[in-house]
């Protein structure tokens, strides 16, 4: 493929989104855009969600170098005039299904696509990591860009190891993903919605499920209930919208707390392998570190 040629791409909506060339300038929702960054495109602009602020959220963007990349906003900020104005001439956004475009009103997100082609890729809990780190790599071919040579050796090194480090802690620490709310409750994830936490769970890791109730990805609960689950780790939602864990002082959460050993997590993770990777790691670090205490 030639930078001249024809080129198109079935996003995740089952569109076809076509293009006279291969699209060189393209605007991407911030967790799309540090993606593809780790296969060597560099989007000209990233926008963010209803949750992020004025500026980019650094949980989110990864290796995104952001002097470079210009930052459209997010939430209200974002009007069609906003999002053009570098020029792209394609927008990758990320769904959480039914194909609407995550951060973006419905109306503004209608207008975009009237102007410049839109690909959507599908994020949500119907898929597995692995499919949606597939599409990721496959519009990123389809780009130019190509993979980090060493990046599929090392997520496999990185699932061999924490594999190993849950077979040898058999019966070991359990896991909780959490995103403090404030300081009376806390948002507890629901491992089996989460694409990322099921592949935990499939390392041998055991998960920590919060109590059945309402919420389909996260059960609200006080800091109490948080602690009666008594996590051996916790992983810990670091984007700019969560309050640090540090910062939490509810006398309920102190003694849990202070057991557990803390891992960041980003439930917005990149999808590329070197991301992956780095996470499996942080999280087999801690499995190792609670084995030998």
């Amino acid at each position: 493929m030639t930078e001249r040629s024809a080129w198109n791409f079935a996003d995740d909506r089952g569109r076809l989104v076509a293009a006279d060339r291969r699209p060189s300038r393209v605007l991407a929702y911030v967790q799309a855009g540090a993606t593809l960054w780790d296969y060597g495109i560099r989007p000209e602009g990233i926008f963010g969600s209803g949750h992020d602020g004025a500026e980019p959220d650094r949980a989110k963007t990864g290796a995104l170098p952001l002097g470079a990349v210009d930052y459209r906003g997010s939430g209200a900020d974002l009007d069609v005039d906003t999002l053009l104005r570098g020029a792209p001439d394609l927008v990758v956004a990320v769904s959480y299904g039914h194909g609407q475009l995550y951060g973006l009103d419905p109306d503004t997100a209608k207008h975009l696509e009237e102007s410049v082609p839109v690909v959507v890729i599908d994020v949500g809990q119907a898929r597995t990591l692995d499919r949606v780190a597939e599409r990721f790599a496959e519009l990123a071919r389809s780009l130019g860009g190509a993979p980090a040579p060493a990046a599929a050796a090392d997520l496999h090194a990185a699932r061999a190891r924490l594999r190993a480090a849950a077979r040898s802690a058999s019966g070991g620490p359990g896991v909780l993903a959490l995103s403090p709310a404030n300081q009376e409750q806390v948002h507890a994830a629901r491992p089996r919605m989460w694409p990322e936490l099921r592949v935990l769970d499939e390392l041998g890791i055991g998960l920590v499920s919060p109590p059945e109730g309402a919420g389909a990805n996260w059960a609200t609960v006080g800091w109490a209930d948080a602690a009666a689950l008594e996590p051996g780790i916790v992983l810990t939602d670091i984007r700019s919208n969560a309050i640090p864990l540090d910062e939490i002082t509810a006398p309920a959460w102190e003694a849990a707390g202070s057991r557990a050993r803390i891992v960041p997590w980003n439930p917005e993770p990149l999808c590329s392998p070197q991301a992956h990777a780095r996470f499996l790691a942080l999280v087999a670090d801690a499995v190792e570190g609670a084995s030998d205490d």
